[in-house]
């Protein structure tokens, strides 16, 4: 079994970053201000696919969002840190208050701010159109863009790893 392939199976957290990551790095601002994000709905599902065998997920982010928030509620993800650019310390400060060590946790980034982070955690993750920094520094890489299922391919890939793709699968035959 590959490296990484362990470190998923091993995984009992996944922390993502939001901007191009569960989207594709897009901010859309309307004539009255407000801010607009787009989330893959296939995303969602792999993230409550995970949730439902057992492992939990995180947000980290480097900005402050309400869309965030009401996403991660719809999506029943308590553990969420909105603007901490420090996303190593903020990972840290999750696996303190969740008790798990960082080889406990994935982690999935797409650029500079998340490097730290990718290189702490027990799993490091990124999406195909990360930079080459991170690329080179994640375990693992998506063959989707963030915000285009790179979450959905990354959650299957830890159940998979985890022994419980087959059995999730088979609930929807």
């Amino acid at each position: 079994m590959s490296k990484a392939k362990q470190a998923a199976a091993a995984s009992r957290i996944l922390a993502l970053d939001v901007d191009g990551v569960l989207t594709d790095g897009s901010i859309y601002y309307g004539n009255g201000g407000e801010e607009l994000k787009a989330f893959s709905i296939k995303d969602g599902l792999g993230i409550k696919l995970l949730q439902k065998a057992g492992v939990a997920v995180a947000i980290i982010t480097g900005r402050q969002s309400e869309i965030v928030a009401r996403r991660a509620r719809e999506l029943g993800i308590e553990e969420v840190v909105q603007g901490r650019e420090d996303k190593r310390e903020a990972l840290l400060e999750l696996c303190e208050r969740t008790g798990l060590s960082a080889a406990d946790c994935a982690y999935m980034g797409d650029d500079l701010p998340d490097l730290a982070a990718i290189q702490l955690a027990g799993l490091g993750l990124t999406v195909a159109d990360g930079c080459a920094a991170v690329r080179r520094a994640a375990d693992w890489t998506s063959s989707r863009q963030g915000g285009r299922g790179a979450v959905r391919e990354a959650c299957e890939f830890i159940l998979a790893a985890r022994g419980q793709w087959d059995e999730l699968e088979a609930q929807f035959q």
